[in-house]
């Protein structure tokens, strides 16, 4: 808070972290909403042209970056990328090097023209005072967060202090269950969300527990090995670790005493009936499963957990408090038991404040309010059940339209999830012959291979529990699937490079090495 008054920080100046999820990170987070700044951050996986593309645009004061980080047990340097960073960024006039936990500082005596750097731990010898949080405007910017990026430059997508606060405290006390003391674990780097989501956590007085790096690394229940340390209260991970926990580790049995845990919380993509099955057969029976889907878009969930409903297997409990979800035909009309485009007709607290150098909100109106008049669209291809239970079939905007009859790529996924054999996979369709095929790409798990005995298996799967119209046309073996940063796999990427369209922004995605793999594929010429 003093090296922010010392530095002359005032209200609505920019404050950026290119940052791991540390204790450092969540105190420069709440210092900044202390003086009314705008925070905004980055996670050290983003290299730095895609950390460049995001804080370019909103010209940040002060930067907050990390000297290393550490996935899989590979150190990697992150100073090394403050010279790019800078060179591009003239706005940024001070730099706060943070030291990685239990590492030793990496030593930089690198100097900038009109640029400062500091030491996390010289400003914790600056002597402290008391914490005074100004009352500001219910509307007052709070943080700018980021879309993926995959289809262009990311949008800066800036919320509003009291909205984002109001719509947390609904989602963490009335869904969550979350009371004073408990212990909140959510799996997050600072470039997704959830970590938004985590930090708002301490406003229910409640403890939040950080985690950083690899979710596996040297053992494949770590996680769940710290939920059983920590007395965990809410454990929050995504339907992708659930998969590949239940692969990893078929026969859990309830092997950790989990004796403080209340709710597991799943998102990202969505959770399969075998997701569900699997937590409440290996992982603890007496748990409150909340399979949740919001975005980056309202920072919050638009469908989640509800205390007072019995958990249905594949499904999503119900509609958040306050909202009204709704699924809808292309023409506008509500669905019930089938699919069509998730929306909500009212006004919410967590909708964004603006796009950040937007002019009369324009590209604001296109991403979420031309497709239907006064509706909020989300992008998400959904339908409710007679239960009023939600299921997400995935972004409508990579649908599958064999035939012009429109299907979700979810559908397939969890059928194929099934597989031992599978360690990951993702589907698309093809422009061919006047039409669409489906087509399935597959990475093997390890010490398997893709036969035809294999490939017959997975198509009757999916032919008997989704459709006829389901079953892939190929069924290709690659190493590896692209991903954006928060480990989303990329349809519309991979769909784009196999028919030889331009990729937008491969600075978004993960791996972005990994397309090359899909480019020219002589499976795709016949």
């Amino acid at each position: 808070i003093k090296f922010f008054k010392e530095i002359n920080i005032k209200k609505g100046d920019r404050i950026v972290a290119y940052m791991p999820n540390t204790i450092e990170t969540v105190e420069a987070f709440i210092a900044a909403t202390a003086f009314g700044s705008i925070w905004s951050s980055c996670s050290p996986d983003f290299g730095a042209k895609g950390v460049v593309e995001r804080f370019s645009q909103i010209n940040p004061k002060v930067l907050f970056i990390t000297d290393q980080y550490f996935y899989n047990g590979k150190k990697i340097n992150i100073l090394n990328r403050l010279p790019e960073i800078l060179n591009f960024i003239p706005s940024i006039k001070k730099v706060v090097v943070v030291n990685y936990p239990g590492k030793n500082f990496i030593k930089y005596n690198k100097k900038f023209k009109k640029v400062k750097l500091f030491k996390w731990n010289e400003l914790m010898q600056i002597q402290s005072e008391k914490i005074i949080f100004k009352k500001y405007d219910f509307e007052n910017e709070l943080a700018i967060l980021y879309s993926s990026g995959t289809t262009g430059k990311p949008k800066c997508i800036c919320h509003r202090s009291g909205g984002v606060l109001l719509q947390h405290k609904k989602e963490h006390l009335l869904h969550c269950d979350i009371k004073e003391n408990d212990n909140i674990f959510y799996f997050t780097t600072c470039g997704w969300m959830m970590w938004n989501w985590l930090v708002s956590c301490l406003a229910s007085k409640a403890s939040i527990v950080l985690f950083d790096g690899s979710p596996m690394y040297k053992s494949s229940d770590l996680l769940l090995k710290i939920a059983h340390r920590e007395k965990i209260t809410l454990f929050g991970i995504s339907a992708k670790y659930i998969d590949a926990l239940r692969k990893y580790k078929p026969n859990l049995k309830f092997k950790f005493k989990l004796k403080k845990l209340k709710t597991i919380c799943s998102t990202g993509s969505p959770l399969s009936e075998d997701g569900f099955k699997y937590i409440y057969k290996h992982i603890k029976k007496n748990v409150h499963l909340s399979s949740i889907s919001g975005g980056t878009d309202i920072v919050s969930c638009f469908v989640l957990g509800n205390l007072y409903q019995s958990v249905n297997s594949g499904e999503i409990q119900n509609k958040g408090l306050g909202l009204d979800v709704d699924v809808f035909s292309d023409k506008g009309k509500p669905l019930k038991n089938i699919k069509g485009e998730l929306v909500c007709k009212n006004p919410f607290p967590s909708m964004p404040l603006k796009f950040w150098n937007d002019k009369n909100d324009n590209k604001l109106k296109k991403a979420y309010f031309n497709r239907f008049k006064n509706i909020w669209h989300h992008g998400d291809y959904a339908e409710i059940k007679n239960s009023d239970g939600f299921i997400i079939h995935g972004r409508s905007d990579t649908t599958l339209n064999p035939g012009g009859v429109r299907l979700g790529t979810a559908e397939i996924y969890s059928e194929v999830e099934k597989f031992k054999e599978i360690k990951e996979s993702i589907v698309v369709g093809q422009s061919w012959d006047n039409d669409v095929r489906i087509i399935l790409f597959i990475t093997m798990s390890t010490n398997y291979s893709l036969n035809k005995d294999l490939s017959d298996k997975i198509k009757n799967k999916i032919r008997q529990n989704a459709s006829p119209r389901h079953v892939p046309s190929k069924i290709i073996v690659v190493k590896d699937i692209p991903r954006t940063k928060s480990g989303k796999i990329v349809e519309l990427a991979v769909k784009n490079t196999i028919e030889g369209n331009k990729i937008k922004n491969e600075e978004a995605l993960a791996n972005p090495e990994a397309l090359m793999e899909f480019k020219n594929l002589k499976e795709l010429k016949t």
